[in-house]
């Protein structure tokens, strides 16, 4: 295999909105990533990965782009953009850009002018239809609840958004389209950035006629209808072709829907699609298999091992895994399938941690992962701002799916914004995050979770990132090494081993609160512990409550 540079690195995601304000406004901003940015060196990670900081009316948070090639003015300025990547070049760290280009917001020039007659030359940009017995073209349904049409009076048809109605479908099958986009790429990559991570990538191409799909309670089944469509390969080779190929890039498509099949092209490592992506099938084992997310969770380790493990094995020597449990889309994974009691919180984010780490893949920590940081005790629908969670709150109440009271305990579980409450500095009014009001509320716990408190800490969550990370940077048996799961069938333990030429690693995880007896095998009773998140091993034959213990024989 040609090592790849972003095969051996780590990625940090920075949700700009809630990273640092350095200005009061309560907003975060690109001077507060700029004057952060030792912290995440110190971390180890190499790269950084952006969520959007384009010009947006902001409906979700800046995923609904009204110009690709400027900044959002809360979050400063191009200048001010340039300033941060030019400091993160000199620290050694690469930044990576959200790409969204599935859909554009409604107030993007080409929506302004393609709304406006049935005859303009940017109408065909968007996917228009008329409408079909006196209703929507189909019956695909909105992920943000809803439908996936918006009847626009002034030419008298539809146009499709798989999200929100002020997102718009692009239509990709449009060649002017697809130019008007290599372009804009290739404009940021001339100003040095290193690579895109690409939202809902997998939704391009949609289906040849847009076909019904089967009616169920949110959008999610539409979502994958119009997933991995005829053309979605060729118009990525396209991209590859025309703008990628040109640089030494990490690039990253978020493929909901993605196939085992579908991922080995889109990552294979001949290079002509991208780098990896990022599949949601382990993010999606503790789905309710009708309600989807919002419902109560539906823990199943056996299910998650196998799923991360058919990921591990099939994509061996073809493709490219990318490891993540955390980002702006999820719930925080200590919250998830870890703990939040004082006692377990900090040792169940350790074991999290190693098992993800342990794996062949990139690695992505979103911001807050490396301090354990938790879901927001959220006590009122009021206190909510993502527009996906209020959407199918909504729909779900209408439909009787679920009461008030059910829908705010489905909040603390499941929104979106429990990944998007500020990053947690230290223990000073607001957690060190902004001067003035924050525009989702602070955790109440950061005053014991918080970065200054760890970095001070040497057995801290955040140091123990710093060592999973640094073993991956000089051990090919973690970044190379052959995956075999061990005990598939058991309902609380996560054991693998990774072998490598004559190395290999047994990766031992308990994910529960309960002591659970495991017998080392014979190969590893007297090897080396690489990592673990107890100071002192456990008796021979015992895991402790949330253990994880790492062992390396050569």
């Amino acid at each position: 295999m040609e090592e790849k540079w972003w095969q051996r690195s780590v990625v940090y995601q920075i949700y700009p909105r809630s990273f640092q304000d350095s200005d009061g406004d309560g907003i975060g901003d690109l001077t507060g990533i700029t004057d952060r940015l030792e912290y995440i060196r110190e971390l180890g990670t190499d790269t950084i990965w952006l969520s959007p900081i384009y010009k947006s009316p902001n409906d979700d948070n800046g995923y609904d782009i009204s110009d690709y090639q400027d900044i959002m003015k809360e979050f400063g300025t191009m200048a001010d953009f340039d300033r941060l990547l030019e400091k993160a070049h000199e620290l050694g760290l690469k930044i990576v850009m959200d790409l969204v280009v599935n859909h554009s917001s409604d107030e993007h020039r080409w929506f302004v002018e393609s709304r406006s007659s049935a005859d303009n030359p940017y109408r065909d940009y968007y996917i228009w239809r008329e409408g079909k017995n006196g209703a929507e073209p189909n019956n695909w349904c909105s992920c943000f609840g809803g439908s996936a049409w918006e009847f626009d009076s002034q030419t008298g048809m539809y146009y499709l958004h798989l999200f929100s109605k002020k997102q718009p479908d692009l239509n990709w099958d449009n060649p002017v389209v697809r130019d008007e986009i290599f372009r804009m790429m290739d404009w940021w990559l001339q100003k040095g950035i290193d690579g895109f991570r690409m939202d809902v990538i997998s939704l391009i191409s949609k289906p040849e006629g847009l076909p019904d799909g089967e009616p169920g309670p949110n959008g999610y089944a539409s979502f994958l209808l119009a997933a991995n469509g005829p053309h979605e390969h060729e118009y990525l080779q396209e991209m590859n072709r025309k703008v990628l190929s040109r640089y030494d890039l990490l690039t990253v498509g978020e493929c909901a829907g993605v196939t085992l099949e579908e991922a080995k092209s889109c990552a294979n490592l001949d290079g002509s699609e991208l780098s990896m992506v990022f599949q949601f099938e382990h993010m999606e084992a503790d789905f309710h298999p009708l309600l989807g997310r919002y419902a109560e969770q539906c823990k199943d380790l056996p299910k998650l091992k196998e799923i991360m493990s058919r990921w591990q094995r099939e994509l061996e020597g073809v493709a490219w895994n990318s490891l993540y449990w955390d980002n702006h889309d999820q719930p925080r994974i200590v919250s998830r399938y870890g703990s939040e009691s004082e006692e377990h919180r900090e040792r169940s984010a350790k074991m999290l941690a190693t098992c993800l780490h342990m794996m062949q893949g990139t690695p992505y920590v979103y911001q807050g992962e490396e301090l354990g940081m938790t879901n927001y005790p959220w006590t009122g629908i009021d206190q909510i701002n993502d527009i996906e969670s209020l959407g199918n709150y909504r729909d779900y109440r209408a439909r009787g799916y679920m009461t008030e009271e059910e829908g705010i305990r489905m909040m603390r579980q499941r929104s979106r914004d429990n990944a998007r409450t500020p990053m947690q500095w230290d223990a000073t009014s607001e957690a060190g995050f902004t001067t003035g009001k924050p525009w989702l509320p602070v955790n109440p716990n950061y005053v014991y979770i918080n970065a200054a408190e760890q970095l001070r800490r040497p057995d801290s969550v955040f140091h123990y990132y710093q060592k999973l990370i640094a073993l991956r940077r000089k051990m090919d048996v973690i970044v190379y090494g052959h995956y075999e799961l061990l005990e598939p069938d058991h309902p609380d333990l996560f054991i693998y081993t990774r072998s490598y030429g004559y190395e290999s690693l047994l990766v031992v995880c308990n994910f529960s609160e309960r002591e659970q007896g495991y017998k080392i095998p014979e190969k590893y009773q007297n090897a080396e512990i690489l990592i673990a998140n107890y100071p002192e091993p456990a008796p021979y034959g015992t895991l402790r409550p949330w253990e994880c213990v790492v062992y390396h024989r050569t």
